[in-house]
């Protein structure tokens, strides 16, 4: 498994103050790299930058800002994409902002890129791509169906991406990410994820409310996998990953009854959930098909599922 340092490169990640976007600038930093960050902070958090804040150049603007993508892109070597306007949710409330967002700001970014003579373009997909469709686990030749318009605006941007290494010379990686959790993740937003909730929940001795039965299964992925994913995708030769979409996962699956009852060990206690209506545009079962990642990149996990939760909820305890 080959790693680059990125030591001497300039490296762009949009969304950088977010969730993951902040977890790579923070391992690109330690690793060398000259980091540029383009946020305009709408989901992103200047918290989740602190103690590194000062090492990396700022760019504060949207993807949706053709000129802002222009300047930011300039003189980089390296890509990571992970602008996007999360959640399910969010997209049944607002479908146009996040067609904007996810699909149109892919584009400005590919367009940025390829202007400014980017070595490669690593993508931030998503599993939700995939739709409802019975088959598991999902590989990336099973065709897309996806049910939100989040997941719609997600997949235009995988294939923006796959054009712009096609026909356009640059050279790009999509990576389809699986429910990712862990240090960072917001458990406050009003869209926030299920494990912050969860952990929160379980802390405060709260019930947490499981949208319908709690049956329907996930491929939860911790941080550090996501991250170690981005770096191989940068680092591969471009004949085995460019233009090419890959899943990210842990290679396993949870019932979100089960992630309760793991969660309330890992925390100590806590109370059992209720049950809400089930959330319109959510799939009932998903699970990763890692071996298309392993055989081009050599990646394994490195974390799994209760470690993770373990370290997730020390960070919420700790924070």
């Amino acid at each position: 498994m080959r790693i680059m340092t990125f030591q001497d490169s300039t490296v762009l990640v949009t969304g950088g103050a977010g969730f993951i976007g902040s977890s790579l600038v923070e391992r690109l930093l330690d690793e060398g790299a000259q980091v540029r960050v383009l946020d305009d902070f709408s989901t992103g958090r200047r918290e989740n930058l602190t103690g590194f804040q000062d090492r990396f150049e700022l760019v504060e603007g949207s993807v949706t800002d053709v000129d802002a993508c222009a300047h930011a892109c300039g003189g980089t070597d390296f890509v990571f994409h992970q602008a996007a306007l999360p959640s399910v949710a969010r997209s049944l409330a607002d479908p146009g902002r996040t067609h904007d967002v996810s699909a149109t700001g892919t584009l400005n970014v590919l367009r940025a890129a390829h202007a400014a003579g980017v070595k490669r373009f690593v993508c931030a997909g998503s599993s939700s791509a995939y739709g409802n469709t019975a088959a598991l686990p999902k590989r990336e030749d099973m065709p897309a169906r996806p049910r939100s318009p989040y997941a719609v605006a997600k997949l235009a941007g995988e294939q923006y991406a796959q054009v712009y290494a096609g026909l356009f010379g640059l050279e790009t990686v999509v990576l389809r990410y699986f429910n990712v959790f862990g240090p960072r993740q917001d458990p406050n937003s009003a869209y926030a994820a299920v494990i912050p909730l969860f952990a929160t929940a379980a802390m405060e001795g709260r019930p947490p409310t499981i949208n319908g039965d709690g049956e329907q299964t996930r491929d939860f992925t911790y941080i550090e996998n996501v991250v170690l994913a981005n770096f191989l995708a940068a680092s591969c030769p471009g004949e085995k990953v460019s233009g090419e979409v890959f899943n990210v996962g842990c290679g396993g699956r949870i019932s979100i009854n089960d992630l309760w009852r793991e969660i309330r060990e890992a925390v100590g206690g806590g109370v059992d959930a209720v049950h809400g209506p089930p959330r319109p545009g959510d799939v009932k079962d998903s699970l990763a098909d890692l071996s298309l990642l392993r055989e081009r990149t050599g990646f394994e996990v490195r974390v799994g599922l209760k470690e993770g939760i373990e370290k997730t909820v020390a960070w919420i305890q700790g924070s």
